[in-house]
């Protein structure tokens, strides 16, 4: 085999060079074959080099990841104000409309092998899978005199179209041939490099020809979504990587073949549409002074949804069973319907395809057995083959389009009020209400990939009938003024999550349980800030503010249920701190400065202001530490994290108090130059040092879970 460096990739091509110099003419046992040379551990194209170490693993291996994307917006927006008679009126309104496109392979972390090299390994696959078995009835023999051999010409099982409409040049119904080796027939053929064309015979060795004809239009999308073990993912794009336009249509992408007979597989940018308008009134009733407002949001997701979780296929409720029921009794006398159940509760029963007893009914995420009694495990429902819901049609392969409607836009009215009032000369009151709402973020894109091979997968499902979260906010606060240049402000907050987003598990789901995202989560921040404000007073001015805050929720982030949701749990929710709780914080800046002129009085050294126009500023925060959850076993860290069991609670446990010191000393030179008609043109320098983390403190920004500590993880000295 001979063997011709590449640059695109100099590092891996340097070990199959290494290879061949060190059995430089020595071909015999060596590199006769390409098998020869895998068990010397050199490399084909797309392999990768094996492991050294367990910590330190593919040496010299890249990222297995190739993307690009394309985010677009068209935006709109409008703003005015108009006063009438005691009235300030504020009103705007905007409208966006996003187009966000992107085409991957591969994972950004490099692991797995469904990226680029993942694509050698499946062209490897396809090429001759049709000419892979023998052809019983054209065998030759041959006689040496000393041993007799039959030699026999390989089956060609031709190829034909995935809608079963065409065929290229092989037996008809019969799909053995891939589309990536009838391509790649097709333009060796063309270049003179083999004998026959389409669903030829010819045996190909991929490695032997340059690289640079390989193209992902050879293959049909389903080969690169290979079964749910996608070696590509796209939206906005087709599966080679072009550009596409219009919106995802399920029923097209289950259903919709191209011209050579396969399915297209159409995934649509992900266009969501935003709208918004507001209108604001600041006016004052006797000594109180009102800020009320109200903002209106939509939001349209623009694309399919699920009209039930449970359910990718249409399955009948209650009431079509009572109808069926009553129009033929006796085919459907195992119908049984008790009366508290209600006409849109989905009935279950004992066997998909063949139905004849009532197992059991779901309403929502409630589940109800045979007799009506609601029950917490939908598992005791399960028929012969699991969990089976009374389906329209259970011959249905791929979901069906008509379990699916477009996102009903969300209509979120965000109400603000504000005021405040003199208690005296010295003092007020002040207090406001808000409602603040944010568009989904996490998982909320649909992606028909999920849904074509939910059985064939474990990875999470999107979601793309998430709600836009929604904050509530309170605010109470009281002000005195101490003295002529200071103040003390005393204020309370209170903030309630709603429709926060959590993974979580859709049990007993049909056909599949399966995970996604859910506005499922809530939690609350509340607290107070005490702020003390100093104007300048002779040389100082200082600002000093504490904060006390209780921050708790069901989850920290969107995943923070992973751990219950990978074991099989259900989807418990409790109150725990959120991860970016923060009991205390205080911040103290202080300026000290000299002026210039009348206003200086520092050292003078004859007539010389010495620090004239010079100050010194100082800003230090102090932060208690934040939750972390502390863990029972000690783990190997460096080498890869085993079970390591929860110590005490979620977040139960704190890192230690931090601290810094920040500093800058600077002078201001004023410049004068020239005259003009008895003027003076003048400008100024400023001129300054800063210093950050002035003490150098260090602060723990994490800690191993199991000791508690920075730099130790306890796995050298544990006993186990």
């Amino acid at each position: 085999v001979d063997f011709v460096p590449s640059e695109t990739n100099a590092a891996l091509a340097a070990i199959t060079t290494q290879y061949y110099n060190i059995y430089a003419g020595e071909p015999e046992g060596h590199y006769e074959n390409l098998f020869q040379i895998q068990q010397g551990n050199a490399l084909r194209n797309g392999d990768s080099p094996s492991s050294v170490y367990q910590i330190w693993s593919n040496i010299g291996t890249p990222y297995n990841y190739f993307g690009k994307s394309e985010n677009d917006q068209f935006r709109v927006t409008g703003s005015g104000s108009v006063n009438i008679g005691d009235h300030s009126l504020s009103l705007g309104f905007e409208y966006e409309q996003r187009w966000d496109r992107g085409w991957t392979s591969g994972t950004t972390t490099g692991g797995g092998t469904n990226g680029p090299i993942g694509i050698w390994q499946i062209a490897r696959q396809l090429t001759n899978f049709h000419i892979r078995e023998l052809d019983l009835n054209s065998g030759v023999v041959s006689d040496s005199g000393s041993f007799k051999a039959i030699t026999y010409n390989r089956l060609n099982s031709g190829y034909a179209s995935q809608s079963g409409t065409g065929t290229y040049g092989g037996q008809e119904n019969n799909d053995n041939q891939s589309f990536f080796d009838y391509n790649l027939r097709e333009y060796l053929y063309e270049q003179g490099a083999i004998g026959t064309g389409g669903s030829g015979s010819d045996f190909i060795d991929i490695d032997q020809y340059d690289p640079s004809i390989y193209s992902f239009d050879m293959f049909s999308p389903d080969e690169l979504l290979n079964g749910g073990n996608s070696f590509v993912s796209y939206w906005g794009y087709d599966h080679t990587g072009q550009k596409v336009k219009g919106n995802t249509d399920i029923n097209s992408y289950f259903n919709d073949f191209d011209k050579n007979g396969n399915y297209k597989r159409f995934v649509g940018a992900f266009q969501p549409v935003y709208m918004a308008g507001y209108l604001m009134d600041k006016f004052a009733f006797k000594d109180i002074v009102f800020n009320v407002g109200v903002r209106v949001d939509v939001f349209d997701a623009n694309q399919p949804v699920l009209k039930d979780p449970y359910l990718f296929y249409n399955a009948r409720t209650a009431a079509e069973a009572r109808e069926l029921k009553a129009a033929d009794p006796n085919t459907y006398s195992w119908v049984d319907i008790p009366d508290a159940i209600g006409d849109d509760y989905v009935v279950y029963v004992n066997d998909v395809n063949n139905p004849n007893s009532v197992n059991g009914f779901r309403n929502g995420v409630n589940w109800y057995n045979a007799q009506g009694t609601q029950i917490e495990d939908p598992k005791v429902i399960r028929g012969a083959t699991g969990i089976a819901p009374w389906l329209l049609d259970p011959t249905q392969e791929t979901p069906n389009a008509s379990a699916f409607e477009d996102y009903k836009p969300q209509v979120n009215v965000m109400p603000r009020i504000a005021f405040s009032f003199p208690i005296s000369d010295e003092a007020s009151f002040f207090a406001h209400y808000d409602i603040l709402t944010k568009r989904p973020t996490s998982g909320a894109r649909f992606d028909p990939f999920q849904y074509q091979f939910v059985n064939q997968r474990s990875a999470i499902i999107n979601n793309s009938n998430l709600k836009p979260e929604t904050t509530v906010d309170y605010e109470l606060g009281f002000q005195q003024v101490l003295s002529r240049t200071s103040s003390l402000k005393i204020s309370a907050f209170y903030r309630e999550q709603r429709n926060n987003v959590q993974l979580v598990n859709i049990f007993e789901a049909y056909p599949a349980t399966y995970r996604t995202f859910g506005n499922r989560d809530f939690g609350t921040v509340k607290g107070m800030t005490v702020s003390y404000d100093l104007r300048k007073t002779g040389n100082i001015r200082m600002t000093a503010a504490y904060t006390l805050q209780f921050a708790d929720g069901t989850g920290s982030d969107a995943t923070s249920a992973a751990g219950l949701v990978n074991a099989g749990l259900p989807n418990l929710r409790a109150i725990f701190p959120y991860s970016f709780d923060q009991r205390h914080a205080i911040a103290l800046t202080m300026d000290y400065r000299y002026g210039e002129g009348a206003d200086y009085n520092g050292p003078m050294i004859k007539n010389f202001a010495v620090l004239q126009n010079t100050g010194i500023n100082l800003v230090s925060n102090i932060y208690s530490g934040s939750p972390y959850s502390s863990q029972t076993f000690i783990t190997d860290e460096g080498i890869g994290n085993l079970a390591a069991g929860l110590n005490g609670t979620l977040n139960g446990s704190r890192l230690p108090w931090s601290y810094r010191l920040d500093i800058q000393i600077d002078r201001t030179i004023n410049l004068e130059f020239g005259k003009e008609e008895g003027k003076k043109k003048a400008t100024f320098l400023n001129v300054y040092l800063r210093v950050t983390n002035l003490l150098n403190q260090f602060n723990i920004l994490n800690v191993y879970r199991a000791t508690g500590n920075w730099d130790d993880d306890g796995y050298l000295a544990a006993a186990e």
